[in-house]
C-alpha cells in the first residue's frame, strides 16, 4: 500500500481519504467501477482495486458513463463512474443524464479542487455540485474525511430509492489527503453502515388494487403496456401471469419486449408513444403503475398505483385470483388485435424472406436474428444503436429472455454502443454480447473496441456500412 494512503504516526496506523472512500464502497458491496483516472483520483482508483473492486478504464468519460448507467440497469445495483475534476466531471454528465432520464441507478464520482483554493482559479476549478444538479437526484460533497463513509452510502442508497436515477459524489483533493486513525476509520464505517436505510417504495392501498381490477374487468378494450421499468423491477413473471390469466393483449416498448415472450398473436409491433389522441381514444382510462408518486401526479391518469412494479402486479394477480376473469380468444377485441398482429408479422416475414444483394437492411437483419436465436440459452444481450439500424432492428431482432436488449432508450442517446457492450459483458459474463451498430453510432465510441479486446470480453460487433455490407469483429 502506498505511503500516501496508509501512514504510521506515533505507532498509530493512519488511513487517508482515498483508502477510506475505497473501503466505504467495498463495504457497500460495490464490485465494479468504470472511468478515466487522473489527478486527483488516481490514488482512490488504486485503493479501490486493492479492496477488490474491478476498475474498468475507458478512453473517455462519455463511454464510461454510458457503461455505468447500463450496468445499473442490468444488475439492479448502482453503476459507478469515476472522473477527474472540471472537464472530467462535465464529460461524465453524458452518462449521468442518460441514467437520470432512463431511471437507472448510477453514481458519478468526481474529484474536485482543494476547498481552500476554490474561487482562486485553481486547476480544473468548477462548482461541480451545481453543474450536475439538473441530472442528479441527490448530490453529496464530503467536506471532511469524517463525512466520506456517510456520503458514499447515501449516494448509493439514493440512486436506488423510489425512482432509480443518477447521483453525484464530490471528493475534494484536500479531503482525499486528510487522515484518520485506523480505529477511527473503522468507527466511521460502522456508524455510517448502521445509519443506512433500505431503499423505500410507496405502498399501495388494497382499495386501489380492487379499483384497478374492476376497471380491467369491465373494460371493453383493455390493453397492458409495459417497458424497461418493469424489466428493471424484475416483473417479467408477474406480467406473464397477468396476461395469461386475463387474456388481455399487451404492448411492450422496445426495451420491455423481452419481459413477456409468449406464444400469442396479441403482441403489437409498434410503440406506444404519447398517451394522447389520436393514437389513443379520447375516452381511454389509464391505470398508471409507477414507483414515483410525482410522476403519477404529472401524468394525471384515471388511477395511479405508486409502488414497485413487481409488488403492484403481484397484488393485482392475487386480487384477480379470488374472482378470475378472462377475455378469451373469441373476444372481439382480442380477435381484432390478433388479426392485426398476424398481418403485421406476415408482411414483415415476407420482406425478410427475400435475399437482397447488395444488402438492404432486412436481409442482414434476418441473418443476425436467426444467428442470435440459434445461440439458445442463456440468450445473447443485444446492443443496438443508430437511426435506421436500431429502428429496423426493433422490428426484426427478437429477444427471448429478460433484460437482453439495450438501445438508445428513452432519450434516444447515440454513442452508447460500445460502453453498453462492455457493461453487458461485465454484468453478464455468461452471455454473449452482440452489438448491431449503425455507422454514425459506432463512430461515437469506436475506440472502446480496443478496450474490450484488452479485457478479453465476449463481444461480437456487427457494423453496417450504409447497407452495403457488414463488418464482423471476431469475439475475443
Amino acid at each position: 500500500m502506498a505511503d500516501s494512503d496508509c501512514k504510521t504516526h506515533d505507532s498509530q496506523t493512519l488511513v487517508d481519504g482515498n483508502l477510506l472512500a475505497a473501503k466505504s464502497f467495498a463495504a457497500a458491496g460495490i464490485t465494479h467501477m468504470f472511468g478515466v483516472v487522473g489527478i486527483p483520483v488516481t490514488s482512490f482508483a488504486n485503493r479501490a482495486v486493492s479492496m477488490g473492486i474491478r476498475f474498468l478504464a475507458f478512453h473517455n468519460e462519455q463511454s464510461a458513463g454510458y457503461a455505468a448507467s447500463a450496468y445499473g440497469y442490468l444488475t439492479g445495483k448502482p453503476g459507478l463512474l469515476l472522473t477527474v475534476s472540471g472537464p472530467g466531471c462535465v464529460h461524465g454528465l453524458a452518462g449521468l443524464s442518460n441514467a437520470a432520464v432512463n431511471a437507472w441507478p448510477m453514481v458519478l464520482i468526481s474529484g474536485s479542487c482543494d476547498q481552500a483554493d476554490f474561487g482562486r482559479g485553481d486547476f480544473q476549478e468548477l462548482d461541480q455540485v451545481a453543474v450536475v444538479r439538473p441530472f442528479s437526484k441527490f448530490s453529496a460533497k464530503a467536506t471532511d474525511i469524517s463525512q466520506i463513509p456517510n456520503c458514499v452510502f447515501k449516494v448509493l442508497d439514493q440512486a436506488l430509492s423510489r425512482r432509480p436515477g443518477g447521483c453525484y459524489l464530490d471528493l475534494p483533493t484536500d479531503v482525499l489527503h486528510q487522515t484518520v486513525s485506523q480505529s477511527e476509520a473503522e468507527s466511521l464505517l460502522a456508524a455510517a453502515e448502521k445509519s443506512r436505510a433500505k431503499p423505500q417504495f410507496p405502498s399501495v392501498e388494497s382499495s386501489l388494487i380492487e379499483k384497478a381490477v374492476s376497471l380491467l374487468r369491465h373494460a371493453e378494450r383493455p390493453l397492458i403496456v409495459f417497458g424497461k421499468g418493469a424489466a428493471f423491477a424484475r416483473a417479467e413473471n408477474s406480467i406473464k401471469k397477468l396476461v395469461e390469466s386475463t387474456g388481455i393483449p399487451f404492448l411492450p416498448t422496445p426495451m420491455g419486449r423481452d419481459c413477456c415472450r409468449m406464444r400469442t398473436s396479441s403482441r403489437l409491433r409498434q410503440r406506444g408513444r404519447l398517451l394522447l389522441p389520436p393514437k389513443w381514444s379520447k375516452d381511454v382510462k389509464f391505470i398508471l403503475v409507477d414507483v414515483c408518486e410525482e410522476e403519477i401526479q404529472l401524468r394525471k391518469p384515471c388511477l395511479g398505483l405508486a409502488g414497485d412494479a413487481k409488488q403492484v402486479l403481484d397484488m393485482i394477480n392475487l386480487e384477480i385470483k379470488d374472482d378470475p376473469f378472462c377475455l378469451g380468444k373469441s373476444h372481439p377485441w382480442v380477435e381484432a388485435i390478433s388479426k392485426k398482429a398476424r398481418d403485421n408479422v406476415s408482411r414483415m416475414e415476407a420482406q425478410l424472406a427475400k435475399d437482397v444483394v447488395p444488402f438492404n437492411f432486412l436481409t442482414p437483419m434476418r441473418i443476425i436474428r436467426d444467428a442470435i436465436l440459434g445461440v439458445g440459452s442463456p440468450a445473447p444481450i443485444l446492443v443496438s444503436e443508430g437511426a435506421n439500424t436500431m429502428d429496423v432492428g426493433r422490428s426484426v431482432l427478437i429477444q427471448t429472455e429478460p433484460r437482453t436488449r439495450l438501445d438508445a432508450g428513452t432519450w434516444g442517446t447515440m454513442g452508447v454502443g460500445l460502453g453498453y457492450c462492455i457493461a453487458a459483458a461485465v454484468a453478464s459474463p455468461d452471455r454473449l454480447v452482440v452489438a448491431v451498430e449503425g455507422d454514425s453510432g459506432f463512430g461515437f465510441s469506436a475506440m472502446e473496441v480496443e478496450h474490450s479486446v484488452k479485457l478479453t470480453l465476449a463481444v461480437l460487433l456487427v457494423r453496417d456500412s450504409y447497407c452495403y455490407g457488414f463488418l464482423v469483429e471476431t469475439p475475443v
